[in-house]
């Protein structure tokens, strides 16, 4: 049975109800069938005004008394629990509704994050179901106050954007879940970094698959999450268990900019270790910035290294063969060439433009 087709009632009443109009039937009072069933009148007396619950105990001792079986007075009580306990829910939904209002719930929906529901109560609900956590507080033990620091080790509370943030970070989480999981292997993620250089450099329509095919082989699962509105973050590396995970949003479409930011996350793997958790483009409290220099520089080193620039600058006149020359040589694409001189300002905007090739992954 699925959740939109599931029927719950308006109210339930509590056994003890029950227990009193047979009682009244049979004719006995709550001292009598206290003697009878060999319970203490005061719990009798609890049961009949709904204080206290039928335990499977009491439920045989009742069905030898009553004759009603003692399945039941269990699918009774079971009956009851179950609506006291959704309507305890219904009241954390309804005051959850301020917390959830804070995520961008819209762009979550047209993203497939979460199902399309009628009323802000159910999308509070299917946020929470999407977090897999029950209650706000739960949200903020997790995210804001490192409770669970072996799974996220920083605080998102002095972040900009908390909530469109977390809820990009919890995307990738659930994506990462569905690829297979492979023993990690620092060696062999090492030695795969050439072929992964290679693929920078032809860059194919499938590049994305080969590249998270690749990494796999090394026990590194990379995926793409797109950025939400309001949390423009470029990626982030972390480890989910003993599984390094390298979370991608190609948000400048381009292919210059996606192959740098993930070997900087490349970097950020092999240098850094499983202690630390990194956001790129993003302010955080526990940010390391001599780590994120670290990973630069083994972006740059895998990209286009220092040493191949210079060799480019002793060109007198750079044109766009030069460039594809020395992207052959280099085994790089010339849009990582030409990024890097536009971004130092050593050639115009107006040169290279055909080479950078759009990041789309719609």
């Amino acid at each position: 049975m699925t959740k939109q087709n599931q029927y719950f009632p308006q109210s339930v009443s509590h056994p003890g109800e029950t227990l009193e109009e047979k009682m009244m039937e049979m004719g006995m009072g709550p001292k009598e069938f206290a003697v009878r069933t060999g319970k203490p009148e005061k719990t009798i007396i609890a049961v009949l005004k709904g204080e206290s619950a039928i335990t499977p105990d009491m439920a045989i001792q009742f069905e030898s008394v009553t004759k009603i079986p003692a399945h039941f007075w269990m699918n009774n009580q079971r009956s009851y629990d179950e609506y006291i306990a959704r309507e305890k829910r219904k009241a954390v939904i309804q005051d959850a509704v301020s917390w959830a209002k804070q995520f961008p719930l819209s762009d979550m929906i047209k993203k497939g994050w979460i199902h399309a529901v009628s009323n802000m109560e159910e999308k509070t609900m299917e946020l929470l179901s999407f977090f897999g956590v029950s209650n706000p507080d739960a949200w903020h033990d997790y995210y804001f106050n490192q409770e669970l620091k072996v799974a996220f080790r920083i605080s998102l509370a002095h972040t900009s954007e908390p909530y469109a943030l977390s809820a990009w970070l919890r995307k990738g989480e659930i994506q990462a879940t569905e690829l297979p999981t492979v023993e990690y292997s620092e060696k062999r993620f090492k030695e795969l970094l050439p072929e992964i250089k290679s693929l920078m450099a032809s860059h194919p329509v499938d590049f994305f698959q080969q590249l998270q095919a690749i990494c796999l082989k090394a026990g590194v699962k990379v995926i793409h999450t797109p950025c939400l509105p309001k949390a423009p973050i470029h990626g982030s590396t972390r480890w989910l268990n003993d599984t390094p995970f390298i979370q991608l949003t190609g948000r400048y479409k381009r292919n210059d900019a996606f192959w740098f930011t993930f070997f900087h996350e490349a970097g950020h793997i092999l240098l850094h270790g499983k202690k630390d958790i990194f956001l790129e483009n993003v302010e955080y409290s526990d940010k390391d910035t001599d780590k994120e220099q670290e990973a630069n520089e083994f972006a740059i080193k895998w990209t286009f290294s220092k040493a191949e620039e210079n060799e480019v600058l002793r060109q007198q006149a750079i044109s766009e063969a030069d460039i594809v020359r020395f992207a052959q040589k280099f085994n790089t694409h010339p849009a990582i060439i030409i990024g890097r001189l536009q971004h130092d300002e050593v050639i115009p905007y107006s040169l290279g433009r055909k080479f950078f090739e759009t990041i789309d992954f719609n």
